[in-house]
């Protein structure tokens, strides 16, 4: 079998597919898609026209959620899915939480002007700039915190403590988070930000988050406003 995954590596939907790929071992070659400015045919791959799209040799498949179900029936070993009926539901659950509860506010609202638009718009960061992403993490972002922070209790994963597609998630959407310098406080969120240490040391994150150092850490130029 020969997989192709589309989209930029900085999306977490993307790095999310590209972490559960290298947690399965499979081999698979990764091209680029800018989702502003995606080539001619990509709506054959991805109708509604957002990144990541797979292809499958003359198969397509859209949608990080439907691409990592896609990939664990077709490589079941090792799992990502629980075996557990309700397990595998939280499972399901928590990575909705993240695609549809803190990654519409964690992407336009503190990315998206603290790295997105410095470094591909052309848009300044200023204090004032600066102070309305922060507020947005305190007043929004922080009670999602609060919540992962409860779900994680005394385990090392979130569910059936081993390595799930809820995990994968998680560290991922935190990644572009981490890259404009907001890091969840160890000292209120300790189980949350050991859980992120643990999983971005691991290959399969570790290697995607060399890759985007430049041009997207901007947790110099953040602290620095």
């Amino acid at each position: 079998m020969s997989y192709t995954l589309f989209g930029a590596n900085v999306s977490p939907f993307v790095r999310k597919c590209r972490a559960f790929l290298a947690e399965k071992g499979i081999s698979y070659t990764h091209e680029s898609v800018n989702p502003f400015q995606p080539p001619a045919n990509f709506r054959q791959l991805s109708p509604l026209g957002r990144i990541p799209a797979l292809l499958d040799g003359e198969k397509a498949v859209a949608d990080s959620t439907a691409i990592c179900i896609y990939l664990e029936r077709r490589n079941p070993s090792p799992a990502l899915y629980p075996a557990d009926d309700y397990d595998y539901a939280h499972a399901l659950y928590l990575e909705e939480y993240i695609d549809s509860g803190l990654l519409p506010v964690a992407g336009p609202m503190v990315f998206r002007p603290l790295v997105l638009g410095p470094v591909a718009m052309n848009q300044p960061l200023t204090p004032a700039v600066k102070e309305a992403a922060l507020e947005v993490v305190e007043n929004q972002l922080a009670p999602m915190w609060d919540y992962l922070e409860r779900q994680l209790g005394a385990n090392e994963f979130f569910v059936g403590n081993q390595l799930s597609i809820a995990d994968i998630s998680v560290a991922s959407a935190f990644v572009n988070l981490w890259h404009g310098g907001v890091d969840p406080d160890p000292g209120h969120w300790p189980k949350l930000a050991a859980f992120l240490g643990r999983m971005w040391a691991r290959p399969s994150f570790a290697e995607l988050i060399a890759e985007e150092q430049k041009p997207w850490n901007r947790r110099e130029a953040v602290a620095a406003v």
